[in-house]
């Protein structure tokens, strides 16, 4: 648990001295990029600070002018950590609706592009994607973790169909991402934290213009990932 804390501690210490120069800078000026430096530095400090280290395969397959939708396996509360600030440019995540309601963290969210999230009706997902597809028109990238909850055993679970609907609609290039190693460093249901390496694999993106229906890219995004975690994960 120390580690833990140790990660826990130093983002509680300095996030606040950052959000008193990002926070007035953002909302005075309209531009959210110190902002999103500051969050993800320090987001990845953390981390290190904690003993982990990442091993990054395949970030030379990326066109880093491009945009991309970035689909992610998910394991662990590390991997948001970890895989962000690893991607070229900015990218938009999706954050629970509710948060937007908070002041100055929901002004902030939404000058970031960050895309509101509420799965409890149909309707409510459908405005989301079509918000999504917004912020990819902007040329900001969107990371998806595509399982839609993180995996209790390291294992891939079932994908969830509407970020490949959003790709095949917006015919956004789809880069998939392997996370390997956060399940055993910090899996679900597990707060203490230990040491060792995380490996963040980028594969070659995917053209959804060249694949013949949603069905055809979810099947060879699937493949992808699943291709770079360990075996006893398959």
């Amino acid at each position: 648990m120390i580690r833990t804390f140790a990660m826990l501690g130093f983002w509680a210490l300095v996030v606040p001295f950052a959000a008193l120069v990002g926070f007035p800078w953002t909302l005075l000026t309209g531009e959210i990029d110190l902002l999103y430096w500051l969050g993800t530095r320090i987001a990845w400090a953390g981390v290190r600070l904690a003993g982990v280290k990442v091993k990054v395969v395949g970030l030379d397959r990326l066109d880093p002018q491009r945009t991309y939708i970035f689909m992610s396996n998910h394991a662990s509360n590390l991997d948001p950590p970890i895989l962000v600030p690893l991607i070229p440019r900015r990218t938009s995540v999706l954050v629970k609706r509710e948060l937007f309601r908070i002041p100055i963290l929901g002004r902030a969210m939404r000058l970031g592009s960050l895309v509101p999230v509420d799965r409890s009706n149909r309707d409510n997902a459908i405005a989301s994607l079509r918000a999504a597809a917004n912020v990819l028109a902007q040329g900001v990238n969107m990371t998806i973790f595509v399982e839609g909850t993180r995996s209790p055993d390291g294992r891939l679970l079932p994908f969830k169909r509407g970020p490949f609907h959003l790709a095949m609609e917006s015919g956004t290039p789809v880069a998939p991402v392997t996370i390997a190693g956060t399940h055993n460093l910090m899996p679900k249901r597990r707060w203490s934290l230990r040491p060792g390496t995380a490996t963040v694999t980028f594969h070659q993106p995917i053209d959804p213009t060249q694949v013949s229906d949603r069905e055809e890219l979810m099947a060879v995004v699937r493949e992808q990932i699943q291709r770079a975690l360990p075996e006893e994960f398959s």
